[in-house]
C-alpha cells in the first residue's frame, strides 16, 4: 500500500468512527423508544418524535449550514461539529422532559446533517474515480457500526441503568471522535466551493436531479416506517422478551454492514440497475414482514432480510447524486450531496411520521405493509431514472451514427 493510500485510509477510518457516534445518536431512540416513553410518561408515538425531529434537524441543517460554512477549513469544520454533537447528547442526558429532550435532539441533528453532507465529498475525494462508491461506503461504515454495536448496547445499557445512561455513553463516543478527526484527518483538505445563486437555481429545478432526491427519500424512508417501532414490534407482536429484543438488534444491525459493503460494491459502476433491484426486493421484504411478524422464526428471518437491504442503497444513492451534480450543476457538488442527505432523512421524518399514525390508528404491523409501498414508489421512480441513463448512453451512438 502506498503512502497516499495509507493516508487516504486512516482519513477514511476517522471519517467512519464519527458517523458510527452519529449513527448511533440517530438511531437510539428506536431501542430506547419504551423507555422513554414510561420513563417520561407519554405514549410510544409521541417518543417517537425523538426519531421524527432529529430527522427533521437534518433535513433542514444539511442544506442551509453546508451552504453558509463553505469557507470554513473542512478539518476545522469537522472539529466544530463534533464539539456541537457532544453537547446536544450531553443535554439529552440531562433531560427532565420531552422538551428539552427533543431541543437537544435538534441541537445532534444539526451537525449530523453537515457532518455527512461534507463527509461524503470529503471521502470520494480521497480516491480515485473508479472507489468512489466504495469510500463513501466505508464512510458509512461508521452509521452500519452503529446500529450493530451502538444501538444494541445503547439498548442494554438503558434497560440496566435508564435511557439517560444511553446518551452519556453516545457523548463519550463523541468525544473519542473528536480526537480521531483531530489526529487522522488531514489538514490541507480543499475548501468547499461557494455555490453561486444560479448553480443552487440548477440545483433545485433539474429534474433529474429531483428525481433523484425523490428516489432516496422514498427508498431509504420506507423501512423507517418499521424500523422506528421494530422494539414494540418485536416485544408486543412478535412476543419476544425486552432483552431479546436488544439482541435481535444486534443481528439487525450485522445485516446491515454486511448489506452495506455489498450494496458499495454493487454500486461502482452501474448505480441504477443495482439500486432498482436492491428496492424491489426491500418492498417485497416489508410486505412480507406484515404476514410474518405474529410468528417468532419467521418474523427474525425477514427481519434479517430487512436489515440487509435497509442501508445497501446508500452509497449507489449519495454516490449517483454526487454525479448528477457534477454533469447538471458542477458548482453545487457540496450543496447536492447535502440535498441528498436532507432527502435521507425527510424520508426517515415521513417514515416515521407514517410509522406513528399507522401505529395509533390500525396497529403495530401494519407499518410493515406501509412501508413497503413508500419503497414501491422509490422502484417506480428508479426504473424511470434507469431509463433516462440508458437514454443518455445512447445518445452518443445516435449522433456518431
Amino acid at each position: 500500500m502506498s503512502f497516499n493510500q495509507k493516508r487516504s485510509t486512516l482519513a477514511l477510518l476517522a471519517l467512519a468512527i464519527s458517523a458510527f457516534a452519529i449513527g448511533t445518536t440517530e438511531f437510539i431512540s428506536v431501542g430506547l423508544l419504551p423507555l422513554i416513553a414510561d420513563d417520561l410518561h407519554i405514549s410510544v408515538t409521541a417518543a417517537g418524535l425523538t426519531v421524527t425531529l432529529y430527522a427533521l434537524g437534518v433535513t433542514f441543517g444539511a442544506p442551509v449550514l453546508t451552504s453558509l460554512t463553505t469557507a470554513v477549513s473542512r478539518k476545522t469544520l469537522l472539529l466544530a461539529l463534533m464539539v456541537l454533537f457532544i453537547i446536544g447528547n450531553s443535554l439529552a442526558a440531562a433531560a427532565g422532559g420531552i422538551a428539552l429532550l427533543l431541543t437537544a435532539r435538534v441541537i445532534s441533528a444539526l451537525s449530523h446533517g453537515l457532518f455527512m453532507s461534507i463527509a461524503s465529498t470529503i471521502a470520494a475525494d480521497l480516491v480515485p474515480e473508479d472507489r468512489k462508491a466504495s469510500a463513501i461506503s466505508i464512510m458509512f461504515t461508521g452509521l452500519t457500526v452503529a446500529t450493530v454495536t451502538g444501538v444494541p448496547l445503547g439498548t442494554l445499557l438503558g434497560q440496566h441503568l435508564g435511557w439517560r445512561a444511553a446518551f452519556i455513553a453516545i457523548a463519550a463516543v463523541g468525544v473519542a471522535a473528536l480526537a480521531a478527526n483531530l489526529l487522522l484527518i488531514p489538514s490541507g483538505l480543499r475548501k468547499g466551493q461557494r455555490t453561486p445563486l444560479n448553480e443552487q437555481i440548477k440545483l433545485v429545478t433539474n429534474g433529474r436531479l429531483l428525481l433523484a432526491f425523490a428516489i432516496t427519500a422514498l427508498g431509504y424512508g420506507g423501512t423507517f416506517a418499521v424500523f422506528t417501532y421494530l422494539s414494540p414490534l418485536l416485544h408486543e407482536i412478535s412476543g419476544f422478551k425486552e432483552q431479546t429484543v436488544a439482541v435481535i438488534l444486534l443481528v439487525y444491525g450485522l445485516a446491515i454492514a454486511a448489506g452495506n459493503v455489498i450494496g458499495g460494491k454493487a454500486a461502482n459502476h452501474r448505480p441504477m440497475n443495482a439500486l432498482f433491484y436492491m428496492f424491489a426486493l426491500q418492498a417485497a421484504v416489508l410486505l412480507i414482514l406484515a404476514f410474518t411478524a405474529p410468528f417468532k422464526t419467521a418474523a427474525l428471518i425477514t427481519i434479517i432480510f430487512m436489515g440487509l437491504l435497509a442501508f445497501m442503497n446508500v452509497p449507489g444513492l449519495q454516490s449517483y447524486v454526487v454525479m448528477l451534480a457534477d454533469r447538471y450543476a458542477p458548482g453545487a457538488r457540496d450543496i447536492a450531496s447535502a440535498v441528498n442527505i436532507a432527502a435521507f432523512n425527510a424520508g426517515i421524518a415521513i417514515g416515521a411520521y407514517l410509522g406513528g399514525y399507522v401505529t395509533e390508528h390500525l396497529g403495530l404491523i401494519h407499518t410493515a405493509w406501509v412501508g413497503s409501498v413508500m419503497v414501491l414508489g422509490a422502484v417506480v421512480l428508479t426504473a424511470r431514472s434507469r431509463s433516462l441513463e440508458r437514454s443518455d448512453e445512447q445518445a452518443p451512438r445516435r449522433q456518431t451514427a
